[in-house]
């Protein structure tokens, strides 16, 4: 099993910038490919980001690229995501999430999950 926390969220102006962590604890010793997502009120999960085990490779999703920036450091067993430029519509439920299985980067399967951090953007 591998538990997934989030820190990080919070509220901020449009245009501003936040960097959420997620922790990684249990049976970390396989590493993982990890990544984010994010769920808006009313909307389903959407994938964010993914970064590789050894972090050579990164998968962006369109509405967010070239703003948010994730990365990783495996001697400490967490995952970041710096979000820059955020707009309203970033607003959302932010999880990160573990992912033991499947083809990097679109064919991971995501078995562990954290519990999410709010970030919310205001206009």
């Amino acid at each position: 099993q591998v538990k997934l926390v989030e820190s990080g969220g919070g509220l901020v102006q449009a245009g501003g910038s936040l960097r959420l962590s997620c922790a990684a604890s249990g049976r970390t010793d396989s590493g993982y490919a990890m990544g984010w997502f994010r769920q808006a009120p009313g909307k389903e999960r959407e994938f964010v980001a993914a970064i590789s085990r050894t972090a050579s490779s990164t998968y962006y999703a369109a509405s967010i690229k070239g703003r948010f920036t994730i990365s990783r450091d495996n001697t400490k067993n967490t995952m970041a995501l710096q979000m820059n430029c955020l707009k309203p519509l970033d607003t959302a439920v932010y999880y990160c999430a573990a992912a033991p299985r499947g083809s990097f980067p679109t064919g991971l399967l995501y078995d562990y999950w954290g519990q999410g951090t709010q970030v919310t953007v205001s206009s």
